[in-house]
């Protein structure tokens, strides 16, 4: 049984709640100050802890998509997936391969013209050489026959780290959301792809290109817009492209458009930091390039680089989230620039986590929607 299956869940419920019914069961049995009760009562209570733990621990993971699998939880997925073509016409696959179709969760539709489609693909990096999976969402009017010749506008959507790509799909509702604002009239028809900023497990590589390693920044700059432009209909031009992400992938997404104007008009970041961590998870991402891990702190580029034109969204709250002196700080230094704009959604209160986000996704997409062009 897989880690976010629910038969894994219940039955560590189960056994939770056995092992208490056991404990205060068996307790006046143990009772006696002899070596075998003291086990016993000291058994019980760490195998119902550990029995509770797990249970709670299994449910965080299935509301907020940590961890995609057991290997994913221990460590062990660290190859690089094997790209297998299955083109119907035997042609050579392109740099993006769809691996599967699906509906948009939560929305009631018998065909992708009425309620558009997720995609799930294979990007490969032809700069970079790294492969990844990543889910794509196409709106309705993709599909539909009088817009054939139009082309859609997109944004990039990161996880945080470790994050699951599905978890934007069916856990933040990225396509759904999408798909009722673009209906309401409230956002225009977007192509959104979502993966995790995790572009070589298990490493957190930060978006960075790490000198001698992964090319991440590469990659989402350049490897990734080529991709998808091969393979859908999406805006051409720099103003066709935003990216939105939370957490680590909020910290990537400033960070992709203050670098990289000429590729991400805008760029949202959930509850985001605004430096490159350096811990175990990461390793050492500069190797003693200093100009590098500079420009990898996003206030350190405002004071010290030219401002960049591009425009920029930040989210936190007063109560729960420990970036908002950061978030502050921030919003000021890109205001005394006279190029880059920024714009901000400051909730009362609200941790950092699925719920927050939910909260301030349907104004994210509005916002990168009406700074994105369909061109």
């Amino acid at each position: 049984m897989g880690l976010t299956s629910n038969k894994v869940l219940v039955l560590a419920i189960v056994i939770a709640a056995l092992l208490f019914i056991g404990t205060v069961w068996l307790w006046p049995r143990l009772a006696r100050q002899s070596w075998r009760t003291v086990s016993g009562r000291v058994g019980l209570l760490l195998s119902t802890q550990l029995a509770l733990f797990a249970s709670v621990g299994l449910a965080a993971n299935q509301a907020f998509g940590f961890y995609a699998s057991w290997a994913d939880l221990f460590g062990k997925e660290t190859e690089q997936g094997i790209v297998v073509d299955h083109s119907v016409n035997g042609s050579t696959g392109g740099p993006l391969q769809v691996v599967s179709t699906s509906d948009v969760p939560g929305v009631r539709a018998a065909r992708p013209e009425t309620g558009g489609q997720v995609q799930k693909v294979d990007i490969i990096g032809r700069t970079t050489h790294i492969v990844t999976p990543a889910y794509v969402y196409l709106p309705p009017e993709y599909f539909q026959p009088q817009y054939r010749t139009r082309t859609f506008p997109a944004a990039v959507v990161l996880t945080g780290y470790p994050g699951t790509a599905r978890s934007l799909v069916d856990k933040l509702n990225y396509p759904s959301t999408a798909q009722r604002l673009a209906k309401d009239g409230r956002a225009q028809p977007m192509i959104l792809v979502m993966l995790r900023p995790t572009v070589a497990p298990p490493r957190d590589t930060e978006c960075v290109d790490v000198p001698g390693g992964p090319q991440a920044e590469t990659f989402f700059a350049k490897d990734l817009p080529d991709a998808v432009l091969s393979h859908y209909r999406a805006g051409k031009r720099p103003g066709s492209w935003g990216v939105i992400g939370d957490s680590t992938g909020g910290y990537c997404a400033l960070k992709l458009a203050m670098h990289h104007p000429d590729v991400y008009a805008a760029g949202a970041g959930l509850s985001p930091y605004y430096k490159a961590p350096i811990d175990p998870t990461t390793g050492d991402l500069f190797h003693g390039d200093k100009k590098l891990q500079n420009r990898a702190d996003l206030s350190w580029l405002l004071r010290h680089e030219p401002a960049p034109d591009t425009s920029l969204l930040v989210t936190s709250s007063k109560v729960g989230e420990h970036n908002y002196n950061d978030t502050v700080k921030f919003i000021e230094r890109v205001q005394a620039t006279n190029l880059t704009r920024i714009s901000s959604i400051i909730l009362d209160s609200g941790g950092h986590n699925f719920n927050t986000w939910r909260r301030e996704i349907p104004p994210t997409l509005q916002w990168i929607s009406g700074r994105l062009t369909d061109r």
